[in-house]
């Protein structure tokens, strides 16, 4: 892993400190944590604002009439 380092003001970092023990790395995995649900997140808004701009038509879609059979 890369270190990163980001600066917190009081307020943020007493808050932290209360969800995320400061010791044993626990802060640093909850930041880490966070970054991945703000990036998933991100990631997911941009996909739905996508498919609303072009939205999948009526015969581009599946058809599940005629489904195969599922052999493992």
């Amino acid at each position: 892993m890369k270190p990163f380092l980001i600066q917190l003001d009081e307020q943020t970092l007493v808050a932290l400190n209360r969800v995320a023990e400061p010791g044993k790395r626990k802060r640093s995995e909850f930041v880490r944590q966070a970054i991945r649900k703000a990036i998933r997140q991100a990631e997911f808004r941009a996909m739905r604002e996508a498919y609303a701009r072009n939205p999948d038509s009526a015969q581009d879609a599946d058809d599940w009439s005629t489904p195969e059979e599922f052999r493992p």
